[in-house]
Order: C-alpha cells, then structure tokens, then sequence
C-alpha cells in the first residue's frame, strides 16, 4: 500500500506494476524472472490458515463511523441503514468501518476495514479469505452485477446506478475463485475498477479470462469520487 498516494491494497503483481511503472504483462516476466523456483512448494497438508478474528462490535462508535461515511465519503444513509440492521456493516473499537465479506451461505470469511481518520488507512481483518466471499449489497434475481475494488465503491456504485446488484472483490483482482459461479448464473456482469493503470490492467485481464464480463470504468479514479463530485 502507497499511503502517501491512496494506492494499493492488491498483490504482488500490483506492487510490481506500481513500484516499476509497468503494465500487467511485464510485471509478471519480472515477478517469474526474479522469483521463479526461489520459494519451495509446500504439501498442501502442511497449510494452516490463519484463524478468523473479526473485530467485535462497538455500538457507541458508530455514529462517529457513520458520519465518516455519511458526510465525507458521502454515501446515502439510506443504503447504510438496511447493511447496518443485518450487520454487513458495523463500527469496531477503534472506530474503523467494518465491511463483512460472507461467503454463499452468508457466513462471514472476512471483513475490509477502513479508517475513519483524516489518516487514510484500509486493510483486512487477520484470517480474511476474500477468494470465499465477498462484501456485496442485497440483490434481487437476475439482477446485473458490477465488480468494485471496495465495499466503499461498492456502495458508491450503488448510489450511482441504483439497478445494478455492486459488490467489493477486496482489491483489483481479476479472477477471484467465486466468480464462476456468479458467471454461471447468467445475468450480465460488469468490471468497474477503477480508472487507473492497476484497475485498467486487471479490469483487461478480467475480461480476457471471463469474456462475458464487461467494463463500467467510473469517470473519475474510482466510484467514490464520481460520487463525491461537487456537481452531482
């Protein structure tokens, strides 16, 4: 993560793309040239995730958190309220937002934090697993999707284009292993990173693997600053 410049929260190749100035290609040719063979495949029984810790709870922070996101990152309270009643969305004690990722069975995998502080600052909660779920806002059947980079686009999005189902892939990553299934499904599905060197080369390499998938790209860097915008 770059905090001097708001960039980051993906992976390596981001880093490489990020740190070198590079596109999606060239990065990995860097990544496979320096690193190929230098870490040992381990047996997959001597994997242990690490366990869940969601943060707990704390009632008398949210209405500072709420007021984050209601006046600074302008996002309506009336798409907050259903997600806070259900618990997607919660304040923790050190008044970060919490963002609940679930999984299809609406169990929680993880959570995306976000700081609430002039100092921006955003993370996952320690055991994530953003490839089991994600953070999503409800749905009504065959209803068109759009893949942001965050729950906080994700809502942002959401505001924007009210009939699109908008959820958060925890990242600009182009094939996290739940998509499939949503493509299965058949409705229309759309990449709406965001509109940066990272978010168009990961938005391009979504489409090349899934090409069905189709690209929203936010007229400003992301939907929250299209939302944000003095004139909307």
């Amino acid at each position: 993560m770059n905090w001097n410049q708001g960039l980051g929260g993906g992976g390596a190749i981001d880093l490489v793309m990020h740190v070198k100035g590079v596109g999606f290609g060239q990065a990995l040719e860097w990544l496979e040239a320096h690193l190929a063979g230098l870490i040992p495949a381990q047996p997959a029984s001597s994997f242990r995730a690490q366990t869940l810790a969601l943060p707990t709870p704390v009632a008398k922070h949210w209405p500072h958190v709420e007021r984050y996101l209601v006046e600074d990152r302008k996002l309506p309270r009336a798409l907050l309220a259903p997600l806070v009643r259900s618990g997607m969305i919660y304040a923790d004690a050190r008044a970060n937002a919490i963002f609940l990722l679930v999984d299809s069975h609406a169990t929680a995998v993880g959570a995306e934090l976000r700081g609430t502080t002039p100092l921006a600052w955003r993370g996952l909660a320690p055991g994530s697993r953003k490839d089991r779920g994600f953070f999503s806002l409800p749905s009504t059947p065959g209803q068109a999707l759009v893949l942001c980079e965050s729950a906080i686009d994700a809502i942002s999005c959401h505001a924007l284009h009210r009939a699109y189902r908008c959820l958060s892939t925890s990242g600009a990553r182009p094939d996290p292993p739940w998509l499939s299934a949503l493509i299965e499904q058949s409705q229309p599905i759309y990449c709406g990173f965001d509109a940066d060197p990272t978010g168009d080369a990961m938005a391009q390499r979504m489409r090349e693997l899934h090409p069905s998938i189709q690209r929203l790209r936010p007229e400003a860097k992301d939907w929250n600053d299209l939302l944000r915008q003095p004139t909307r």
